[in-house]
């Protein structure tokens, strides 16, 4: 195997993108609660990533659905907890 044809140096190519994304998304003009939105969900995408490709929880799906469902639950509390303070008058 040459190249990107590798999975883990896919894999790593990827995080390389996200992480580049991630602090791009500190530089766009857009409201806070916009940019830390946009950062959990890109730290979303990493987390599947590595669960899947480093740790090969690819082959074990209900583990990876499952696990991606606890960290999902997890970034949603702490996005409306960050998001709180701006909805009470």
């Amino acid at each position: 195997m040459t190249g990107l044809s590798r999975p883990l140096l896919r894999a790593w190519a990827w995080l390389t993108g996200l992480s580049l994304a991630a602090a791009l998304a500190t530089l766009a003009p857009v409201p806070p609660w916009a940019v830390a939105a946009a950062t959990l969900l890109l730290a979303l995408a990493k987390a599947r990533l590595i669960l899947a490709r480093y740790l090969d929880l690819a082959r074990a799906p209900c583990w990876l659905s499952g696990t991606m469902l606890v960290l999902a639950l997890w970034a949603a509390l702490a996005f409306a907890l960050y998001a709180a303070p701006a909805l009470t008058p």
